[in-house]
């Protein structure tokens, strides 16, 4: 969770979102990435969705060995990524601030485990409070 993190705090830097992931395969990260809606203008660059395309291609079998860290519980765009892929576990780093398809996840056969990470909580809570109409459009919301 410490990358994820780091990825994090480096879109925050850039004026993004603080959200950051990373994959890991047989304990290597393979794959690394943080929001960029802002810093790209793009309608998906999700954390999770820029590490899996960093990661590049992958195998099935790879991706059945998987770990995807995020420091938010995953929006219905980055489950659907995870579930396509049949990425086995997640990590959450927080999920107060915002919950994505937990149960969804769960009931499909993806072992979540949610660490309630200060750091990852405090990230989100500054940048809501300082940005709340980007966070709204970020998950979809009216302001």
């Amino acid at each position: 969770m410490k990358e994820a993190i780091i990825e994090a705090e480096k879109s925050l830097k850039e004026g993004g979102i603080p959200i950051g992931s990373v994959l890991v395969i047989d304990g290597k990260i393979v794959g690394r990435g943080h929001n960029k809606r802002v810093q790209k203008g793009s309608s998906i660059l999700h954390a999770e969705m820029d590490c899996l395309e960093n990661a590049g291609r992958l195998t099935a079998e790879e991706y059945q060995k998987a770990t995807i860290y995020s420091t938010l519980s995953p929006c219905d765009m980055c489950s659907g990524a995870i579930l396509l892929y049949k990425i086995p576990k997640l990590v959450i780093g927080e999920n107060k601030t915002f919950k994505g398809p937990e149960e969804h996840l769960k009931k499909r056969g993806i072992e979540l485990i949610h660490l309630d990470n200060a750091k990852c909580l405090e990230l989100m809570n500054e940048f809501i409070q300082e940005k709340p109409d980007l966070w709204n459009e970020d998950i979809g919301e009216l302001a």
